[in-house]
C-alpha cells in the first residue's frame, strides 16, 4: 500500500469522536459533580490545578493539551472535562451507604484542593445510585431528601432505573439525584449517570442567559417606543434640516440596538446550543412516568423551556429592532437623497439659465468689442492716410479712411470667428 499524505487534523478529528468516554458505574455508588465557569481561555489554570491533585496522590498526570481525564485516586475516581466555557469535575465513590446524601464522594477529596478550584461554581450535584430494594421507604425518604412540591420521578432506559430529583439547591449547596437501579448494566449505568449530570449542567448553563434577557427587556421596550415615535415623525417632515436631525436620531437608536446585541449575542447563542443539548439528553433517557409524579422531561418543558423562550424572544426582538431601524434609516436617507437631487436639479437649471444669460452678454460684448476695435483701427488708418495726403502720396484721406471701415470690420469679425472656432475645437466641441 503506497504511503498517503494525511491531513494535519485527521487523527485529532477522529479521536474527538471518542473523547470523554463514559465511566462505568454500578450500584451502590455515589457521585459528586461540579461545573465551574472557566477563568482561562485555554484552560491552562484548570489543567494546572488538576495536575496538582495528581502529584499529591502520585497519579499519572494528563497531557499538557488534554481536554478530558479519568483517574483512580484510590478512595475515589475523578473524571475531568474541559468544555468551551466551563470545566467539570465528577467524583465517583463506590460502596454501600445508608443515607444517599451523607458521606458523599466529594468528602473524599482534599478540602484545600476542592476549595481552590479555579472559576465560579455554576453546578453542584450529589447523585446516589442504590440497588433495588436498598432504598428506605419512599414516603419517608423522599420527604427527607427532596422538596415534595418540586419532586420529579421517571423510569429510565426501558425500566432499567428509577430516577428522583427536585432540581433544587439544598443547604449544602448541592442539588440531589437519586437513582434506583432496577437492572442497569455497568456501562448502561455510566451512560445514565452522565446523561443525568449533563441535563442539569447544560440546563444551568443555558439559564445564564435569562438574567441578561431580563435586563435587556426594558431597554428594548424603550428603543421600540423611540423607533416608533421617530418613524411617525418621518411622515410630517418637510425640510432637509429636519430630516437630517431625524436621521441622526435614527442612527443613535441603531447604535443602541447594536450595543444590546453585542452584549448578549454570545450568551443567547450559547443558550440556544445548550437548550438543544438538554432536549437531546432528555430524549436519550427514554423516560416513562411513575404514578402521578411529573417526569424530568415534563419539568424541563414546564419550567426550563419558558425561560429559554424568553431568551429567544428577546434575541428575536433585538433582531427585529435592528432590521426596523435599518429600514427606517434607509427610507429616510432615500427621502433626503431625493430632495437633495431635486435641489441639485434646480441648482443646475439655475446655473444653465445663468450660463445662457452670460452667453448672450458675452455675444453682446463681442459685438461691441468688434465695433470698438474697428473704431480704433480706423482711427489709426485715418492718421496714416492724413500723413500720406500731407506728403502728396494720397489724395483725399477721408475717402480712403471711409473705404477702410467695412474692410477692417469684416477682418476683425472673421478673426474673432477663427479664434472662437479654435477654442471650441480645443474643448472638444464641434
Amino acid at each position: 500500500m503506497p504511503q498517503l499524505q494525511d491531513h494535519p487534523q485527521r487523527y485529532a478529528l477522529t479521536n474527538e469522536l471518542h473523547a470523554r468516554p463514559f465511566v462505568e458505574v454500578e450500584a451502590p455508588h455515589r457521585v459528586s459533580h461540579l461545573a465551574m465557569l472557566g477563568v482561562s481561555r485555554d484552560g491552562a489554570v484548570e489543567l494546572a490545578h488538576l495536575m496538582a491533585l495528581c502529584r499529591k496522590f502520585d497519579v499519572a498526570r494528563p497531557a499538557e493539551d488534554a481536554i478530558h481525564f479519568t483517574g483512580d485516586f484510590g478512595t475515589f475516581r475523578l473524571k475531568w472535562e474541559r468544555h468551551t466555557e466551563f470545566t467539570t469535575y465528577t467524583f465517583f465513590r463506590q460502596g454501600h451507604f445508608e443515607d444517599p446524601f451523607e458521606d458523599t464522594a466529594a468528602e473524599l477529596v482534599p478540602d484545600d484542593w476542592l476549595t481552590g478550584l479555579p472559576g465560579t461554581r455554576v453546578v453542584a450535584i450529589h447523585l446516589a445510585m442504590a440497588p433495588v430494594g436498598r432504598l428506605p421507604a419512599e414516603t419517608v425518604d423522599f420527604a427527607n431528601h427532596f422538596v415534595p412540591e418540586s419532586l420529579c420521578r421517571g423510569r429510565m432506559l426501558g425500566g432499567a432505573a428509577d430516577v428522583t430529583t427536585d432540581f433544587r439547591i439544598h443547604a449544602d449547596g448541592f442539588s440531589r439525584i437519586l437513582v434506583n437501579d432496577r437492572g442497569l448494566l455497568s456501562r448502561q449505568g455510566g451512560r445514565l449517570v452522565q446523561r443525568l449530570l449533563e441535563v442539569d449542567t447544560y440546563r444551568a448553563m443555558a439559564m445564564l442567559a435569562l438574567p441578561p434577557a431580563r435586563e435587556e427587556s426594558p431597554g428594548i421596550r424603550r428603543i421600540d417606543d423611540s423607533l416608533t415615535e421617530l418613524t411617525d415623525r418621518m411622515r410630517s417632515l418637510n425640510t432637509i434640516e429636519g430630516e437630517r436631525q431625524l436621521l441622526d436620531a435614527l442612527t443613535s437608536v441603531s447604535a443602541e440596538v447594536e450595543e444590546s446585541v453585542a452584549r448578549t449575542s454570545y450568551r443567547f447563542s450559547a443558550a440556544n446550543a445548550y437548550t438543544t443539548l438538554v432536549g437531546e439528553r432528555v430524549q436519550e433517557l427514554r423516560e416513562e412516568s411513575i404514578e402521578d409524579y411529573p417526569t424530568l422531561g415534563a419539568f424541563v418543558e414546564r419550567r426550563f423551556a419558558p425561560a429559554m423562550r424568553t431568551c429567544a424572544s428577546v434575541a428575536a426582538r433585538q433582531t427585529a429592532l435592528a432590521e426596523r431601524a435599518t429600514r427606517a434609516g434607509n427610507l429616510l436617507r432615500t427621502r433626503v437623497d431625493i430632495k437633495l437631487e431635486g435641489q441639485n436639479r434646480d441648482l443646475l437649471a439655475s446655473m444653465d439659465r445663468r450660463a445662457r444669460l452670460q452667453l448672450r452678454l458675452q455675444q453682446t460684448v463681442e459685438g461691441l468689442s468688434v465695433a470698438a476695435i474697428t473704431y480704433y483701427l480706423v482711427g489709426l488708418i485715418y492718421y496714416l492716410t492724413s500723413a500720406a495726403e500731407d506728403t502728396g502720396l494720397l489724395d483725399n484721406a477721408s475717402v480712403w479712411t471711409g473705404l477702410s471701415v467695412p474692410v477692417v470690420f469684416l477682418a476683425i469679425s472673421y478673426g474673432t470667428y477663427i479664434v472662437k472656432r479654435r477654442l471650441k475645437r480645443d474643448d472638444g466641441d464641434d
